[in-house]
């Protein structure tokens, strides 16, 4: 007889659900139709409208294919808003702007409003931060509000390659007014103007010569600007280069719509300022569906769609080709390797996409050669 004994002890319980498959099963969301989607967006459903922008933003090709008929069937719903791109340089305000002003919209106007921000994406991880929900939070958590982040990508121009899918889409939805914020890249960021109705450009007083600034490009096409953080101690500064930027819009050209921009200075904190900018989009909507422009603004961007989609395709297209892909590591290792010329690696790559043309690529390569 010994001291030590084993008991027998008791069974451990398993730790996995028994019914773990039903509730997986459960959980899993059921990928809706076209048909589906479509009918829930127009019914104005913000979790059908995610999930549509979500689809049309994917690289995949069954979902490219719904997206394509989504569009389609959306497309006799849409343009009936207002669209407002909003650009401006890193730190002019432009998320507190949007909040401020989409609050402003809901209580004042009672406007439903969407917001399609478009979040810079890291050239070296190839990833966004997406955050400008989480820095309007006090407008996301309003009824009608849509806030939907989008990553930039390898787009130019500060805006997303789905952005003009995403507009039509929120228009079907039911949304009056549109706000565009863009990534804020500066002299370059011009993608937006080509997709907006009123163009508003934010600055900052304070942060260098004001009339620097002007210049030809993003402060022409501009329709009206605003001089944010109007408050506290900045009061001053922002009223002078309030005047200093009116003055020097002057200088350009009149438009072709008979518009002269204007130029408020506004405050995120106070909300200073938010009824004049309102004013001054409501007075260039009327003004410019009076005289014809907004209707041809309308039809330009449609064009401008269509010819971004046809150059969005080729490269896609392009990139995609097998020969293409076979090829391409092996020539990029010999121009890093100075045995090819860039030049010359291309036309070796472009003659193998423009195989298949026979005889008209001749032609095709002749002209590039010469760019």
């Amino acid at each position: 007889m010994t001291a030590l004994s084993i008991s027998p002890g008791v069974a451990a319980k398993s730790v996995v659900n028994p019914n773990i498959e039903a509730v997986l099963a459960k959980r899993r969301r059921k990928e809706a139709s076209v048909e589906e989607l479509f009918k829930s967006i127009l019914n104005g459903s913000r979790v059908a409208l995610s999930q549509a922008i979500t689809l049309v933003e994917s690289s995949l090709p069954e979902h490219q294919n719904k997206a394509q008929e989504l569009i389609q069937k959306c497309l006799p719903h849409s343009g009936n808003s207002l669209r407002i791109g909003i650009t401006g340089s890193p730190g002019a305000g432009k998320s507190s702007f949007i909040e401020a002003f989409g609050i402003y919209l809901i209580e004042e106007h009672k406007k439903k409003i969407a917001v399609l921000a478009i979040d810079p994406t890291s050239q070296r991880t190839k990833g966004s931060i997406l955050g400008d929900k989480t820095r309007m939070n006090m407008l996301s958590a309003r009824e009608d509000a849509f806030i939907r982040p989008s990553p930039s990508g390898t787009s130019l121009g500060g805006v997303a390659q789905k952005t003009r899918e995403s507009i039509l889409l929120c228009e079907t939805a039911g949304y009056p007014i549109i706000l565009i914020e863009t990534v804020g890249v500066g002299q370059s960021e011009t993608a937006v103007h080509g997709m907006a109705d009123f163009f508003l450009l934010l600055m900052l007083a304070g942060a260098g010569d004001e009339l620097q600034g002007i210049k030809r490009g993003i402060m022409e096409m501009c329709d009206g600007m605003a001089i944010t953080k109007c408050d506290g101690q900045n009061v001053a500064k922002a009223m002078a280069a309030r005047s200093e930027y009116q003055s020097a819009l002057h200088l350009f050209p009149t438009t072709s719509y008979n518009w002269m921009p204007k130029v408020v200075a506004t405050s995120s904190v106070t909300g200073d300022g938010l009824s004049e900018v309102w004013k001054m989009i409501s007075d260039f909507e009327s003004i410019v569906k009076q005289n014809g422009w907004f209707l041809q603004n309308r039809k330009g961007q449609q064009k401008t769609w269509m010819e971004s989609r046809i150059h969005d395709s080729l490269l896609s297209n392009f990139y995609n080709n097998p020969m293409v892909k076979k090829e391409q590591p092996i020539l990029e290792n010999a121009v890093l390797e100075g045995k090819e010329s860039p030049f010359a690696a291309a036309e070796k790559l472009l003659k193998l996409y423009f195989k298949k043309l026979g005889g008209g690529q001749r032609g095709f390569l002749e002209d590039i050669s010469t760019m």
